[in-house]
């Protein structure tokens, strides 16, 4: 048996229902009746909608490989909405040697209607291309031709792979409705897979049992949904796949004439770890972190100052190549050599510069938030995709991640809070539960001043510090420019000489200058101007009508605070001013206040909102939606001045 890269799995009881049995792996003809369709009938907003998918695996009892055969049929209503259908990618991973996943039988095609036709697009051969994503996997990529409202798309494929220990975790919720969508997993009887299913849905129709398939005795496991309304996310949710129906599988036993057992614990997995030549074997080349100390670090005293000093000096020595994993790609050496490397080499080396400076570390094993959840129930290995380093004190962990340019200790990514991490030390494990407790905090400032023409212009400060600063960082190098653009989108205000950097303390601020001709009316000898210009909150992003799923989550504690500063034109006067107002939850939790004061010829507007926790359980949505609610209505009241 040979083990999978990476795969996500919770394991929940579910009871199924007894329905009536259905062809499966039977995909209907194709209907021509379909490419009339004017909106679905599962959801009549929906941009596209599955009409028949089907995912079936097939462990070959003669070659041990796994077969993966994919089908999918879908109702294209809107192009413009429906862009992730308008393309398929399908990642290979390329193992050493003759662990290869191999892709063959690629079919795909676009219908549409024309001079009431059917008429098929084939996808060339031409149009299909492969490109290198990182050192293991390589991916197929090729766009649908001739795609309109109202196209149908299809393809099916087979996947060929040697890596039968997990089989990969299939969605069945998506954000697209479906009309019907299939999950086969047949496995020969001397393999045998524990089934781990996550979610609320049960299927319409389900087939559990041993049969000849294939020329030899097979246990099939089948499962169909019919009528799938597509899944609902809610705002403030980091990871909504950690809520939908999905399956997946991972073997438990075989019996080639001898029974093996696959399950691990935590324990074992940590044994094999520190046998690994990409793990355990790069921890014990402890010369080389001993020879890597600087002479002024070694000689402080205090633990925690020198664990810091430490952490520093990786941090600003190496430079990470955004590869996750929780084994080392090309080793510490080479990290030496090139001062580049994936997370698990610059983190194990900080690790082990922190064991020689007679420091308590550990690695930290960790699933980033959109790697899902850490199944605890059922211990794996391939869970995880991220280690960091945690010490311990008397007062405790602390936790670092040199990743991160910005990060400290205590203080990591936004990916890196996840709500759990396994702690492997060379003596034992432990689960540490990870609840990001430093705050994070925004400083929105504008200075602005009426001009003569009737126009607002000014300077505006956005400042991110913690969590915030390093969500920004990551979103400013993913695009730059797209970055810039959202202040022109967001506010519909012009700004100019936008200006993003990283400070010395790792805040991260963006500075402009802005001109408006929008913010203010004029009524005679008045003039009515909201103080808060474009910084008022115009909507309440609580606003969701049904009852709250989800917990609420966010990066981080945090408080947002909004100043304005506007200068009162020569030979006017504040006829009225806004109304102050302050509201906190009974718990102190949730707190926002406004105040609008006058000083001398300028107003003074500050709104400050305070969240003193990172994750709230849904209880807590309708205290949200009210002082949202409130901060709505506070931040646009007007003003009026009138000219003496």
């Amino acid at each position: 048996m040979k083990k999978i890269l990476l795969a996500i799995f919770c394991s929940i009881n579910i009871i199924f229902v007894e329905a009536q049995k259905r062809e499966f792996l039977d995909p209907p003809k194709f209907n021509d009746a379909d490419l009339s369709k004017a909106k679905s009938t599962l959801d009549e907003n929906a941009p596209a909608e599955v009409l028949y998918r089907s995912v079936h695996f097939m462990i070959d009892a003669s070659t041990g490989n796994l077969h993966k055969n994919i089908f999918y049929r879908v109702k294209i209503y809107n192009k413009d909405k429906a862009e992730d259908w308008l393309s398929l990618e399908i990642p290979l991973y390329q193992g050493s040697g003759s662990d290869q996943e191999v892709l063959n039988k690629v079919k795909a095609f676009t219908y549409n209607l024309e001079n009431g036709t059917a008429v098929a697009t084939k996808v060339d051969k031409s149009s299909k291309y492969k490109s290198k994503e990182s050192k293991f996997i390589q991916m197929t990529k090729f766009a649908f031709p001739n795609v309109k409202d109202g196209s149908v798309i299809e393809y099916q494929y087979e996947l060929i792979s040697p890596y039968t220990f997990m089989i990969p975790e299939i969605l069945i919720e998506m954000d697209a409705p479906s009309q019907y969508t299939e999950y086969v997993l047949d496995a020969p009887l001397n393999i045998s897979y524990n089934i781990n299913y996550t979610g609320s849905l049960a299927p319409k129709n389900r087939i559990i049992e041993e049969k000849t398939l294939y020329g030899t005795q097979y246990k099939t496991y089948r499962f169909a949904y019919e009528n799938l309304k597509g899944f609902k996310t809610e705002k403030f949710v980091k990871n909504d796949r950690n809520y939908r129906t999905k399956i997946g599988a991972e073997a438990h036993s075989t019996n080639f004439g001898e029974l093996k057992l696959y399950s691990s614990s935590w324990e074992q997995i940590k044994e094999r770890l520190y046998q690994n030549e990409n793990f355990g074997n790069e921890l014990k080349k402890s010369k080389l972190a001993k020879e890597s100390i600087p002479a002024d670090i070694a000689a402080i005293k205090n633990d925690a100052q020198k664990a810091d000093a430490i952490f520093k000096y990786v941090q600003k020595t190496f430079t990470w190549n955004n590869n996750r994993g929780i084994y080392t790609d090309n080793g510490i050496k080479k990290l030496l050599e090139t001062k580049t490397g994936n997370g698990a080499e610059i983190n194990l080396f900080l690790v082990m510069m922190l064991r020689e400076a007679g420091i308590k570390a550990d690695p930290l094993l960790i699933s980033t938030v959109n790697n899902g959840l850490i199944n605890l129930i059922s211990p794996n290995v391939s869970n995880m995709n991220f280690v960091i380093a945690a010490v311990e004190t008397k007062e405790g962990y602390h936790l670092y991640d040199a990743t991160s340019k910005q990060s400290s200790v205590d203080q990591l990514p936004p990916q890196d809070w996840n709500q759990f991490g396994i702690l492997m030390s060379k003596e034992n494990i432990k689960q540490l539960q990870m609840i990001n407790a430093q705050p994070s905090y925004t400083y929105l400032t504008a200075n602005a001043k009426i001009n003569d023409n009737g126009s607002i212009s000014g300077t505006y400060s956005d400042k991110d510090t913690g969590g915030f600063a390093m969500f920004a960082k990551e979103s400013y190098d993913d695009n730059a420019e797209k970055y810039k653009k959202q202040y022109k989108e967001n506010f519909a205000t012009d700004f100019t000489g936008i200006d993003s950097k990283v400070l010395e303390n790792g805040d991260f601020e963006s500075t402009m200058n802005f001109t408006s001709d929008n913010l203010i009316d004029k009524i005679g000898k008045k003039i009515i101007i909201n103080p808060m210009l474009f910084l008022n909150k115009s909507s309440n992003e609580f606003d969701q009508t049904e009852e709250r799923k989800y917990n609420i989550d966010f990066i981080s504690p945090y408080t947002r605070t909004k100043k304005i500063v506007l200068e009162i034109p020569e030979g006017y006067a504040v006829e009225e001013m806004p109304k102050n107002k302050k509201i906190t939850t009974d718990d102190k939790e949730i707190e926002y206040s406004y105040i609008a004061e006058q000083k001398g010829n300028k107003i003074e507007v500050t709104s400050i909102t305070k969240v003193a926790s990172s994750e709230y359980p849904k209880e807590y949505y309708p205290a949200f939606k009210q002082i949202w609610g409130v901060a709505s209505k506070q931040e646009n009241q007007v003003i009026s001045l009138i000219k003496k």
